[in-house]
């Protein structure tokens, strides 16, 4: 039997989630599958992924084939990676304890830059929402500048208009 590893589609429109499964290759896309070993969701920033490592590991190992994005998810997960060392591994380069060093010091790195790379969003979101802030201050600033000028000539208007009715009620009294 040809398995293969892929993605199922659920939930609903503009707004899909997908469970990475294992199934025969001749199953449709949403159909029976053999086992569920995670799930992919690209709604969040960054995409979540879920994945039990050593059933996708051992599935990988045994020969089922991922389809292209499900391999670029393990390769992000580091599946492809162990598969690679476990290789070195069988073939003596260099023994079980450096293959985890070298995937431990793989995982430590990838962690960190996405860490890294979500402090980075987190600070750029802060200076964009001050940069919004700021210039709403600035047209609130502009706006109360113009509505106090307008006053300003409204009410200098009034004053000449009130100085003027004086001056003709003392000219009418005046003769």
């Amino acid at each position: 039997m040809a398995t293969k590893i892929r993605l199922q589609r659920h939930g609903r429109k503009n707004y899909a989630f997908y469970p990475i499964v294992i199934a025969d290759s001749r199953a449709p896309r949403d159909g029976r599958f053999i086992e569920r070993i995670g799930s992919y969701n690209p709604n969040t920033n960054p995409a979540t992924i879920t994945l039990n490592f050593e059933r996708a590991l051992y599935w990988v190992n045994t020969g089922a084939q991922p389809t292209d994005t499900v391999r670029s998810i393990l390769s992000e997960e580091g599946v492809m990676l162990m598969k690679h060392l476990q290789g070195g591994v069988k073939k003596g380069a260099f023994d079980e304890a450096e293959a985890q060093r070298r995937f431990d010091a793989w995982k430590a790195a990838k962690t960190a830059k996405v860490e890294k790379d979500k402090a980075a969003m987190a600070d750029k979101k802060a200076l964009d929402a001050k940069a919004r802030f700021e210039a709403e201050q600035a047209k609130n600033q502009a706006k109360a500048e113009a509505v106090a000028k307008k006053r300003a000539e409204a009410a200098a208007a009034l004053e000449a208009a009130a100085k003027e009715a004086a001056a003709e009620a003392a000219e009418a009294e005046a003769p």
